[in-house]
């Protein structure tokens, strides 16, 4: 059993191995964070499995960390790195301002027709 968990491992580490190659060609950061997802993913898979497959408890712990740590990059990828690629899409604050001529926006709920 324990030589089929390390092939496991192998298959995956492997799978990382391509993963690389879509890093390099990725179109977009977005592409490239998602590769990188895959590479967090998958790096706790592998310690988890080596983990069971050498009895090391050790392992386990630090595939936890390594999952944590995942989790706050693509915390930080969204808040700092995320560049809108739309040319269509207006920006976020001009929707949060309002009307650009106060007089255009209904005043009770009558509109123009109760002045």
């Amino acid at each position: 059993m324990d030589d089929f968990l390390v092939l496991v491992a192998a298959f995956l580490a492997l799978n990382v191995g391509v993963g690389l190659i879509r890093v390099a060609l990725g179109p977009s950061p977005a592409d490239r964070m998602l590769t990188a997802q895959l590479f967090g993913t998958t790096g706790v898979a592998i310690l988890l499995i080596l983990a069971q497959a050498t009895a090391t408890p050790g392992l386990r712990v630090v595939a936890l960390v390594f999952a944590l740590l995942a989790a706050v990059l693509s915390v930080a990828f969204v808040k700092r790195g995320w560049v809108r690629t739309d040319p269509q899409a207006a920006p976020a604050e001009a929707d949060a301002a309002g009307p650009e001529n106060p007089g255009d926006a209904p005043t009770s709920g009558r509109g123009r027709a109760g002045r």
